[in-house]
């Protein structure tokens, strides 16, 4: 009972330990509830597995004593059947083979002819197991010089730094590129970021630049420009123009042909180009903001 106890409080947490260290704060992803919901349902199927196992082995004694019992064998008969007096000498016998070692009856056959001060010295070889180890280290050595040192088969400590440095920046930019495209008209920044107004000019050029003039002068489309907006002039406002249109007034839908991110990058290039006075602009449309 002993060892069952052990092992249902071992199992207990195993079970809520990934709850103990979870941050109140931050509530779990359904992913991670997941996770743990397979993990704890297989950590009770191995305990539960565990107790099956310690009950059967209680009915198997509960059995062997019946049995016993009904021969005629007496308690103390009994108890010595199912718990026999474990051989100390056998014991003895394979911890001195381990270690390579000779019987205290065999001592006096082992002490060396040279004494000092009345101290005497014991033959003793150094066991094989240590000598096994000792020889495994000297290949080991040479053979890590000679792989990493002299052939270059492996790469070194700093090389292989290198190496997963370059694998987490390629994971990070994965990472970021999935997260841009997440954006929304709820989640969009405004931002002057030289990076993302470059991209930003480049969806305009190729997209923008029929209806609202190579400049946001206006053409087709009003002028971007100046301090008059149609649909308003925040962020999110132009976010939301541009990824849903306005195709009663001519402006197309843009949410199929664009990623949330082009859609965000070309937001903030049209809020970056107000104040630019291009040579012919068009004349003001819509409420001053």
């Amino acid at each position: 009972m002993k060892y069952l106890r052990i092992t249902l409080l071992l199992g207990l947490c195993s079970i809520i330990q990934p709850v103990l260290a979870q941050d109140n704060s931050t509530p779990l992803s359904s992913t991670e509830l997941e996770n743990y919901v397979g993990y704890s349902f297989i950590a009770a199927i191995l305990i539960l597995f565990i107790i099956a196992l310690f009950v059967i082995l209680r009915a198997v004694k509960v059995l062997s004593k019946a049995v016993l019992k009904s021969q005629g064998y007496t308690d103390e008969q009994i108890t010595a059947e199912l718990k026999p007096a474990k051989d100390k000498k056998a014991k003895e016998e394979v911890w001195l083979k381990l270690l390579s070692l000779k019987p205290m009856s065999e001592e006096k056959d082992l002490v060396m002819e040279h004494e000092f001060d009345g101290i005497q010295e014991l033959d003793n070889p150094t066991p094989a197991w240590f000598m096994y180890l000792f020889y495994t280290t000297i290949i080991f050595g040479i053979s890590y010089l000679l792989i990493y040192h002299v052939f270059d088969l492996a790469p070194l400590q700093y090389e292989e730094y290198r190496n997963e440095v370059k694998i987490a920046d390629a994971a990070k930019k994965e990472f970021l590129s999935k997260a841009a495209n997440r954006v929304d008209e709820n989640t969009v920044k405004l931002t002057t970021d030289p990076t993302v107004l470059a991209s930003g000019k480049a969806v305009f050029t190729q997209t923008c630049v029929p209806c609202h003039g190579a400049n946001g002068q206006g053409g087709i489309g009003p002028n971007l420009t100046d301090d008059y907006w149609l649909h308003g002039s925040k962020i999110n406002e132009i976010f939301k123009t541009v990824k849903y249109g306005v195709l009663a007034k001519g402006m197309p839908t843009w949410e199929k042909q664009l990623s949330p991110k082009q859609i965000a990058d070309v937001a903030n290039y049209v809020k970056s180009l107000h104040g630019t006075n291009p040579a012919g602009a068009k004349a003001p449309q819509g409420v001053k903001e």
